[in-house]
């Protein structure tokens, strides 16, 4: 029953990242010694061709842990079945990879299961190839244990001439079999071939002292509960039927009850102890500052996940940052309403954000207040000089609990709350006045008149608040751009780099310079557009790129070209600045073959607008296809999948193609621009900017396009996501889990748009996905 199959073989029961070290080692450990090793391959009709492939690849697997050369490690192998045949001796081949071609070349015999004798071959022949008796000698069986006749004596008897027998299972084995022929204790002589990484960490592990060589400083060998199964065929008697049956009189036939018996699979749990080595984690010393998370990459490199405001460098350093110059003022609610634990947490999100985005040259000042039935302003404009003693001032607000009088408290501020000396003497304090109004709780008295009155004062608001505050914040603001709603508390830090550009809009409403947009142009420079339209074209890219404020926080783009092929010229986070993206434009080759608009769609979707190419979650991604028509047969389907996922497409024809192709590809009138000629493009570049901004202003999908890595299924929540892994872990299944032998269900992994992929797409997005791992 396929039930069966998912049930691993063996398991080792601790948590995942104590899985995920047990693998990290696995892979970068090496038996570097004087060591014959033979190899003794089932390759018998109960093992069958499929698990024979599966014992081959873990033999090579185990030659990756084994340092292979003339006076080291030697490697041979005999294949068993009715009767024993060498396939190599140990002095045939004496590198790593001449060794590991020479297994995948070796081919399915079939026949009886005959163990017994295939030890007893060993113990007339020796090992073939090997070196003398000074050499410690190790035979390692892979078998599903079930031998035709018995093994106890023969495997005694090489064991007596301290040969080390490792016994490691394939397919659903017999330990209690193989527990014959291991060494002992067997608990370190029995693998399982099915987790060839554990496999190769826990014979290391029992080779290391004293045969091996010494591991890295800090790893050591430590004992797990594990438990093995074995998947056995038992007869049950499930009852008596009716039958008939003669008798000894002639003619005559009498009932009879017959017992029915049927048969029935079980698995057989057998608990143990694995041994084996763990390294210290690179993680271990919590290399990720503010809040970030360590993902840890083997053995001795990781990865920070970083908080949003951080990331400045690997290790979560600040990265926001307020490089326009305003005088800004943070109005906290501290009444009743908003409660102890809202104030709180606005204090939590200042410090934070202050932390983030107020540098040694910030050409800003900042100040505090806090209003309930009073307003007071305890951290007064440019009071402070450093970051530290902001902090300082900020922790020491209280708590005050009075009635929410929102509106009293703009018109203070509007009225006293700049009235402060200049940041710099020598500077004139002529900078934009921002106010931000952070409250969780309805005013108690009017704010329309006094949000008007603070406007005509050229105040700047902004208003922060949970989503029932946001029609109020709303009428406060005067603008629904100008209004920051968050969705549950931990949603509100998310949402310092949308307070940031905000902050830094003030007076340049312009376009959509302080949304946040991912952005990739894809670009015909095949044959038939021509060199000459071709450097048209580029040039347009050039300038649509002045129109946005390019890092990592505000506007990112990428650059594909197309002929026959899609090429990347630069990936979504390759360039961080306009300079750095408008001298790789000027630097893009004209291609001159056929065109594919296909193909270039397919690999935006698969190889730009992705999480592992720079692409972030919960920010809006546009892609603008640039061609004179030709080729676009092909491109319906991948065009398709990037709405699906999303993504936006816009169309910009030049010349003579048929409208209902385009369309199929554009998905809407509303995203084809269709130009008569080259030298009218530039004519366009205001319409198609316009309708590109208005698309980096609408909600966003955080699961669209799929952050999750390796097949992982987006969960929605509100205002965020998780990812549900198979087979990985991570916030984005970036960690492999490694753990028993599980034969595949039959079933399809989830994948989020297998079910909008025609055939070939799928097909290509899976090929295109295995060539990267």
């Amino acid at each position: 029953p396929t039930a069966l199959l998912v049930l691993g073989i063996q398991q080792i029961h601790v948590g995942q990242e104590m899985i995920g070290k047990i693998s990290a080692a696995g892979q970068l450990m090496q038996c570097s010694a004087s060591l014959d090793v033979l190899f003794l391959l089932d390759g018998s009709y109960s093992i069958g061709k499929g698990s024979f492939e599966r014992s081959k690849h873990f033999a090579g697997k185990l030659c990756d842990a084994l340092d292979i050369h003339p006076d080291r490690v030697r490697v041979g192998m005999i294949q068993f079945s009715s009767t024993p045949h060498l396939e190599f001796p140990l002095d045939s081949y004496l590198t790593k990879q001449e060794v590991k071609e020479r297994i995948k070349r070796t081919v399915f015999r079939g026949g009886s299961t005959e163990t017994g004798q295939a030890l007893k071959y060993i113990l007339h022949k020796g090992f073939p190839g090997g070196r003398n008796s000074s050499v410690p000698e190790v035979l390692i069986i892979i078998s599903d244990g079930k031998s035709q006749g018995s093994t106890a004596m023969p495997a005694m008897q090489v064991k007596e001439r301290h040969i080390t027998v490792f016994a490691v299972g394939i397919k659903f084995p017999r330990w209690e079999e193989l527990q014959v022929l291991a060494s002992e204790p067997p608990e370190r002589h029995l693998l399982f071939a099915g987790d060839a990484e554990d496999a190769a960490n826990g014979l290391y592990s029992t080779l290391s002292d004293p045969v091996c060589t010494a591991t890295t400083p800090g790893c050591k060998v430590e004992s797990h509960p594990c438990e093995r199964r074995t998947l056995e065929t038992v007869k049950e008697l499930a009852g008596n039927y009716v039958c008939w049956k003669g008798s000894k009189q002639p003619n005559a036939v009498q009932a009879s009850l017959c017992p029915f018996i049927r048969w029935k699979r079980v698995l057989i749990k057998h608990p143990s102890r694995c041994f084996r080595t763990v390294c210290p984690d690179p993680c271990d010393s919590q290399p990720c500052q503010n809040g970030g998370t360590c993902v840890p990459e083997g053995l001795d490199r990781y990865h920070c996940l970083c908080l949003l405001g951080y990331g400045g460098d690997i290790h979560c350093a600040a990265k926001l940052s307020l490089e326009c110059g305003v005088d800004l003022l943070f109005l906290m609610d501290s009444s009743a309403g908003v409660t102890l634990e809202g104030f709180l947490r606005f204090k939590a999100f200042l410090k934070r954000f202050l932390q983030a985005v107020v540098g040694q040259d910030s050409p800003m000042s900042v100040g505090v207040a806090q209003y309930d039935d009073d307003v007071k302003v305890p951290i007064e404009l440019g009071h402070h000089k450093d970051t530290l003693s902001l902090m300082k001032s900020i922790d020491a607000l209280n708590f005050s609990g009075g009635r929410t009088l929102t509106g009293r408290a703009l018109q203070y501020i509007a009225q006293h709350g700049f009235r402060s000396t200049p940041v710099f003497a020598d500077v004139q304090d002529d900078l934009p006045c921002v106010v931000v109004l952070l409250t969780d709780s309805k005013s108690q008295d009017s704010v329309a008149e006094a949000a008007k009155y603070a406007k005509d004062q050229n105040l700047f608001l902004i208003g922060i608040g949970s989503s029932f505050m946001r029609a109020e914040l709303t009428t406060v603001t005067g603008n629904p751009q100008q209004t920051i709603v968050y969705s549950d508390p931990q949603d509100l830090f998310n949402r310092m780099p949308e307070l940031q550009r905000k902050i830094c809009s003030v007076g340049n409403p312009e376009g959509c310079q302080a949304q946040s947009l991912d952005l990739a142009f894809a670009v015909d420079a095949s044959s038939g557009v021509g060199l000459e339209n071709f450097l048209r074209l580029r040039h347009f890219v050039r300038s649509s790129c002045l129109h946005f404020i390019i890092n990592r926080d505000v506007t990112q783009i990428a650059l594909v070209t197309y002929g026959s092929r899609a090429h990347t010229v630069f990936a979504l986070d390759t360039h961080t600045s306009s300079s750095a993206v408008l001298q790789a434009i000027n630097q893009v080759p004209f291609l001159g073959d056929s065109a594919s608009a296909g193909s270039a769609l397919l690999h935006v979707y698969s190889d730009v607008m992705t999480v592992q190419k720079g692409a972030r979650p919960g920010v809006n991604k546009v892609v603008v296809l640039l061609t004179n028509g030709g080729g676009m047969q092909d491109a319906a389907a991948p065009a398709q999948q990037l709405r699906h996922n999303g993504i936006l497409l816009f169309v910009v024809v030049t010349g003579d193609t048929e409208r209902d192709t385009l369309l199929r590809v554009a998905g809407s009138p509303n995203y084809l621009v269709h130009i008569s000629s080259y030298e009218d493009l530039q004519y366009y570049q205001g319409l198609i900017i316009e309708r590109i901004c208005e698309e980096a202003r609408s909600p966003v999908n955080l699961c669209k396009p799929n952050p999750c890595m390796n097949q992982g299924v987006c969960i929605l929540g509100p205002g965020s996501y998780r990812c549900e892994c198979h087979g990985w872990e991570g916030p984005h299944c970036e960690t492999r889990v490694l753990r028993g032998d599980s034969p595949r269900s039959p079933a399809l992994p989830p994948r989020a748009h297998v079910q909008w992929s025609p055939r070939g797409l799928h097909h290509f997005s899976r090929a295109l996905q295995h060539s990267k791992r």
